[in-house]
């Protein structure tokens, strides 16, 4: 029997913010069923936390850097997947499925859903006349900050690309299909619809570990950051309301992607459907006094949700350290029997359950967009962070002493050895995923902490 492919992509949702993780008090009720049923990714980070990258990396399996998609495309001009190049989605179109996508499109610059193999695509312009004539001009407040939504829930553009991925499985079953389903939220500015707006209270809202960062001997650039965005100075009592808007968007995205869920059940297909489920990346809403995910590679933007259920898979709690975007591609090959692709950068899902497997650290890398291009290079471990910063100090945090890495040891000298040890494994890792900036040229710098 062929397998269906249900993908769910969310924008800008951190990991500590999904029920799942045990940190956060987010309500996720579905993503939490499905983390229960399949195995959920303890340590699953964003191989470049930015919109269109990650996406790039979900569709061809390779380090976006490795094919010039170094940031958001429609910022400045890159380079990115080829829609002659074949990837799962176009194989899956060769095997007779039905393909559909619906949401956000970020994944090439050189073609849209059409190019790559979908047939069946979400109308956004439809959907944007609808809501104009019927709620007429609304005026958001607050900017990028968040605020309460005057649009019902059920029209809500998060609901509504749901709802078109039900119809659409519900019009399909009987038939091998895979749809895409990209969520665009959590991404700023969070403007939950009732009741999610008012479903957290600010004052009850913790600070993010990373909150009062001083940025004291971190790169100059993240002050700029700051400044860029005019956030010199704010409180947590500044930060709190975008906070509980955070929260609420991740609940009604949550709603949304339970009607998907309901459409798998009362068609009786969730015994023969793949179901992955993650994020672009995270968010900062304040964490480090930030808004936003540009010039840094704090946990809040890279450590990300990731969860495959499949039938013959497990339900596990995976601490192995993941490429999320990067594991998309091979791990659809894998559950569905497909060729291999020599190319991936990533690894299968079911790799991570081999006690041979060994995966104990994650790289992921960044090259600057909103103010001005900016290149870093980063390694995770369970206890130490090193980022190189190659036209910057470093980076190194020791997550044990410090898990909302607020204070820089890249200077001190008692780090010096697992520093340079770490540079080692970066570097390599680096090169292994054909990164353009891992040349002899510059590759001196990496692991020495200046």
């Amino acid at each position: 029997m062929d397998l269906n492919v249900l993908f769910i992509v969310v924008d800008q949702m951190r990991y500590d913010c999904v029920g799942a993780s045990g940190i956060r008090p987010v309500k996720t009720p579905n993503i939490d069923r499905l983390a229960a049923e399949g195995m959920w990714f303890e340590n699953a980070y964003s191989p470049l936390p930015v919109c269109a990258p990650s996406r790039q990396a979900m569709l061809t399996g390779v380090q976006p850097d490795s094919i010039g998609a170094l940031f958001n495309y429609n910022f400045v001009n890159t380079h990115g997947a080829d829609p002659a190049v074949p990837t799962w989605v176009s194989e899956l179109g060769k095997r007779g499925y039905k393909l559909g996508f619906a949401g956000k499109w970020d994944a090439s610059p050189n073609g849209d859903e059409g190019a790559f193999g979908y047939e069946t695509v979400f109308d956004a312009a439809a959907w944007s006349k609808e809501i104009g004539e019927k709620y007429g001009p609304i005026d958001y407040p607050n900017s990028w900050f968040g605020c309460s939504n005057p649009i019902a829930f059920e029209d809500t553009k998060t609901c509504r690309i749901c709802d078109a991925s039900a119809d659409f499985i519900r019009r399909n079953a009987g038939s091998p299909w895979h749809i895409w389903v990209d969520i665009t939220d959590p991404h700023l500015p969070c403007r939950p619809s009732a009741p999610y707006d008012t479903m957290y209270d600010p004052a009850e809202i913790e600070p993010w570990d990373g909150f009062g960062d001083t940025l004291e001997n971190k790169p100059y650039i993240q002050k700029k950051q700051l400044e860029n965005w005019k956030l010199c100075g704010k409180t947590w009592a500044d930060f709190a309301p975008t906070a509980a808007y955070y929260y609420g968007m991740i609940t009604q995205t949550d709603a949304a992607i339970g009607r998907v869920l309901v459409a798998l059940d009362e068609t009786n297909q969730a015994e023969n459907t793949v179901v992955i489920l993650l994020s672009d990346h995270g968010d900062t809403s304040g964490d480090h006094g930030m808004m936003d995910k540009h010039y840094i590679l704090y946990d809040c933007v890279t450590h990300v949700p990731f969860l495959v259920k499949a039938p013959g898979l497990p339900a596990a709690r995976v601490k192995k350290f993941a490429s999320s975007s990067l594991d998309v591609a091979p791990t659809v090959e894998a559950l569905l029997g497909m060729e291999a692709e020599s190319a991936r950068h990533g690894h299968a899902a079911p790799d991570y359950l081999r006690e041979d497997f060994i995966s104990d650290y994650a790289v992921f890398t960044s090259n600057g967009q909103q103010f001005g291009l900016f290149t870093q290079r980063g390694i995770r471990t369970e206890k130490y962070k090193y980022i190189w910063n190659l036209t910057d100090r470093d980076e190194f945090y020791d997550l044990t002493l410090d898990p909302g890495e607020k204070v820089n040891r890249a200077s001190d000298p008692a780090y010096r050895d697992v520093m340079a040890q770490l540079g080692k494994l970066l570097l390599a890792e680096l090169r292994r995923r054909r990164d353009p900036f891992a040349s002899d040229w510059v590759a001196w710098q990496c692991g020495r902490g200046e």
